[in-house]
């Protein structure tokens, strides 16, 4: 009989930006863009998830825990029969990890993406800090999904970087998009944006479906479906 296909997750990107479209500015510390019931919206966000997926550039830059904070959602997570907190996933093509960053120390299993040439010196680097899974000789965002739906993830929130979000926005990957839009302005032209120049499916005319835009403070939530474009 042929191998049955598993479901790849439900993808939400979820990221901050200011007016102008950038993740942060240039400087040494992280733009806070979200106010303080955003976060809280994110942390609800994370807390309905299977997985929670950032690059290793944003790793990198910002060393954040990637946590569900709230301890009522962990406890309802673990009442539902759930892992405490979401599988914490990572990209890298490179194999460039530090084992001493958060990442790797706080929260439940953690998961590692590369590629053949990387993959020997991700497992030297991390040990038993976390699985590693390497795709082929590239990085293969199909591949990726794939994996995480035979390990059973049916959402999975990615949280960055920017590169991350254009590559899986420019394969049509991405089922949702929540864009949380702060009132700032960078004008950095050096520093990260949410999304870059790609071939996005459809083109400049193709419109997203808009699934929901409040306010939250000063912070505007906006939800697309970029697969419902017409």
């Amino acid at each position: 009989m042929p191998e049955q296909m598993t479901a790849r997750p439900y993808v939400l990107l979820s990221a901050a930006t200011s007016v102008d479209g950038y993740l942060d500015d240039t400087s040494a510390d992280r733009l806070l863009l979200s106010n303080a019931d955003d976060f809280d919206r994110v942390d609800e966000v994370r807390a309905s998830v299977d997985a929670i997926l950032i690059g290793a550039t944003t790793m990198r830059k910002d060393n954040p825990r990637l946590l569900v904070n709230s301890e009522e959602r962990r406890a309802k997570r673990i009442a539902e029969g759930r892992s405490e907190y979401p599988l914490k996933v990572t990209v890298t093509a490179s194999g460039n990890l530090d084992a001493a960053l958060k990442f790797w120390h706080h929260g439940g299993q953690k998961l590692v993406f590369t590629v053949d040439d990387a993959a020997d010196k991700v497992k030297a680097t991390l040990g038993d800090l976390a699985d590693v899974v390497s795709v082929g000789a590239d990085l293969d965002w199909g591949l990726v999904l794939d994996e995480l739906g035979r390990r059973g993830i049916g959402r999975l929130m990615v949280e960055g970087g920017g590169t991350i979000h254009t590559q899986l926005m420019s394969q049509n990957l991405a089922d949702e998009v929540h864009l949380a839009i702060a009132p700032l302005l960078v004008g950095e032209a050096a520093a990260p944006r949410f999304l870059g120049t790609a071939d996005y499916p459809g083109g400049s005319a193709a419109r997203m479906r808009l699934l929901e835009a409040r306010t939250i403070g000063d912070v505007v939530l906006l939800r697309y479906a970029p697969k419902e474009r017409s």
